[in-house]
């Protein structure tokens, strides 16, 4: 866990949110999970991987939505404060 408290410490400072990060890993977590479920034949594990990757595509479309609200609103400030 440390790691990835790392690793998102990072990333905020270089662009992407905490919610598009999360999204990302729940996507791959989720295409994991699909495919070892597919290989083996395990239907249950299949439908969950396509469940993570759903949520994470939401997660991530929310978090990016959320960071390019926050670019217009400093955007707007900049313009206003000239």
């Amino acid at each position: 866990m440390i790691l990835m408290d790392t690793y998102l410490e990072e990333m905020r400072m270089s662009g992407p949110n905490d919610d598009e990060i999360k999204g990302k890993l729940k996507n791959v977590k989720g295409v994991i999970k699909e495919k070892i479920g597919r290989a083996t034949g395990d239907g249950d594990l299949e439908a969950e991987g396509l469940g993570d990757r759903a949520g994470g595509k939401v997660q991530e479309g929310f978090g990016e939505a959320r960071r390019k609200a926050g670019d217009v609103i400093k955007d707007i400030g900049k313009k206003i404060g000239k």
